[in-house]
């Protein structure tokens, strides 16, 4: 599994994480490990790293990566539960933060996952198998006004009402079940031309309504401000608008001293800064990088410090 996933700006996302190599880190999106060994890689002995998965498949693979590495503790839960793991581990603030919000390799090759429509799978993209509703269970029971506003909201895509009504026609006839059956519906009504950019947008949709993805971001960048200590460092790698507006937009409010209207002559809204942006633009792969991950070229990373 470890060999199927290529972490994304490995080197700068521990360059703008680690301020000091005896602190205490949080990697909220484990994987398969990829960044959790390189932090410790660049770790002295008296510090800590905890990590979270809400895939048991990944937290299992990580358990048996890392056994015998006391530094290090993995929760099989999802990152917004950052604040009780800390209280678990008698934690009251983090050096640094990283969240790696793509979807795996292993998850997106795996057919038995449904996470891609390049193969034919049960339509499920649920990252935690505990999550009880799948995206055929959205595709079969949401109403044409829910599934256009999930397929334009979440994926951006043009042909959101089309797309929805033709789902809508197609499931009077039988349950939608799995991914090529999805795919068939989208090729049916979008050109040809577009199909691929199409199903891609689809797809994410689905999984960021299934998941909660959005929401749950917001969640956990607010949690895991209150958790930096000063000094420390919040490090999260995006990898398509939606999260890196979201990201974008929460380090500016947190990085400004007022917000209240310009027209206002003084200032009412008694806000303090919280963040200093470290990555003015966001950084992405260069050409080395995308040539030996392809995955790459959709990522980016945004840096802050907590003041």
């Amino acid at each position: 599994m470890n060999d199927r996933h290529i972490p994304v700006l490995l080197d700068k996302s521990i360059e703008y994480l680690i301020t000091n190599k005896s602190g205490i880190y949080f990697d909220a999106t484990l994987g398969f490990g990829g960044h959790s060994g390189f932090i410790l890689s660049k770790l002295d002995k008296p510090a800590k790293l905890i990590g979270t998965d809400k895939d048991r498949r990944a937290f299992d693979f990580c358990l048996e990566k890392f056994a015998g590495e006391d530094r290090a503790s993995f929760y099989n839960t999802g990152f917004t539960n950052i604040d009780a793991v800390a209280k678990l581990e008698h934690i009251d603030g983090f050096d640094g933060i990283i969240a790696d919000l793509g979807v795996s390799s292993f998850q997106l090759d795996d057919e038995s996952e449904g996470f891609t429509y390049r193969t034919d799978a049960p339509l499920d993209l649920r990252m935690s198998k505990e999550n009880t509703t799948t995206a055929a269970d959205a595709v079969n029971n949401l109403s044409y006004k829910e599934l256009t506003k999930i397929f334009f909201d979440f994926g951006e895509d043009p042909n959101s009402r089309k797309i929805a009504n033709a789902i809508i026609q197609e499931r009077k006839k039988k349950r939608i079940e799995t991914t090529f059956e999805l795919r068939k519906i989208i090729e049916n009504v979008v050109p040809s031309k577009f199909v691929m950019r199409t199903l891609s947008r689809i797809f994410q949709a689905l999984r960021i309504y299934v998941n909660d993805e959005l929401e749950e971001l917001k969640i956990f960048l607010s949690k895991s401000t209150e958790l930096l200590k000063s000094g420390g460092r919040l490090v999260v790698l995006t990898y398509h608008s939606l999260e890196d507006r979201i990201v974008k937009e929460f380090f500016k409010f947190e990085s400004l001293d007022c917000v209240c209207p310009p027209e206002f002559p003084v200032c009412v809204c008694d806000k303090t800064a919280r963040l200093k942006i470290l990555t003015k633009r966001p950084v992405t792969a260069d050409d080395e990088e995308l040539k030996r991950n392809k995955r790459a070229r959709s990522g980016k990373l945004r840096a802050a410090e907590k003041i």
